[in-house]
This record gives structure tokens, sequence and C-alpha cells, in this order.
């Protein structure tokens, strides 16, 4: 099974934006797929259902940051690369979707945010366009991989 239909599984069987296209590449990261969903289950819903950043552009930065991140101080220039992946992440998802706000993505500006999740039903996925956007960072995300490898 391909990335992209490891998400659109994942989104499908009830987890979140960011959950669905973080474990999808378990496979990449080399995380336990439990210890995944933990840690990317705070940005589903635009960060914890606030509505900010997309989760599934969250989920993106998350994969990005593993396999390409930097993690020790004081290196400027690798942190100006990695940073300069996220924001042509977010660049590239801007230009699909024109924006990487969760509520400017779902036409919710000026809702509130409640912290309960909408019902998974029927009616949920066929208004939802969570797919496309899930199927957009996947895309992203692969085509990154294929070109730094």
């Amino acid at each position: 099974m391909n990335h992209k239909e490891k998400a659109r599984e994942l989104f499908l069987a009830g987890y979140n934006c960011a959950q669905s296209v973080f474990c999808a590449y378990c496979d990449v990261t080399g995380m336990d797929f439990k210890s995944a969903l933990k840690l990317s289950s705070s940005f589903g819903g635009g960060m914890g259902r606030l509505r900010e950043v997309c989760g599934a552009c969250t989920g993106l930065f998350m994969v990005s940051g593993i396999v390409y991140g930097y993690d020790e101080t004081g290196n400027d220039e690798k942190k100006a690369e990695h940073y300069a992946l996220i924001q042509r992440i977010a660049i590239e998802f801007k230009q699909l979707n024109k924006t990487i706000i969760c509520r400017e993505l779902l036409g919710k500006e000026g809702e509130d945010a409640s912290p309960f999740p909408s019902k998974r039903d029927a009616k949920y996925y066929k208004n939802r366009p969570c797919l496309k956007f899930i199927t957009d960072a996947v895309d992203i995300m692969d085509r990154i991989l294929i070109e730094k490898d």
C-alpha cells in the first residue's frame, strides 16, 4: 500500500488529518504506529480543533522534521535549511489550496471551535474536503522524498 492509500484509509477509519498523514509515513520515519498516532493526535482540526494550521500540513511538517530536521544547537545553516523546507511545503500546499489555515480551508471563519469532534458518518465524509488536503499533503511529501533521495 502506498502512502496516499494508507493516509486515505486512516482518515476514513476515523483518524484525524494530522494522524492520517503522519502515520502513513511510519515506514519512512521508523516510528511505531501507536506512538505516531499519539504524537500527531493533538494536531487534528487545525491544532486541537482550534482551526489553525491544517492537520494534513502539520503531519507533513512532522514527517519532514523526523526525516530532515536538525537536532543540535549552533548550526544555523542546518536550521535555516530545514525552515526553508517547511516554508516550501507550506507554499506548495497554499498553491494547491490557497491557505494552510484549517478554518479557511473548511469555510468556517468566525465559527467557535468546539473541542468536540464532528460525528464521522456518510454526511461528514461527503461534505468534508479533508481527503483532498490529505492527498495533496502526501503528494508533496512523496515528491520531496524522491527529490532528496
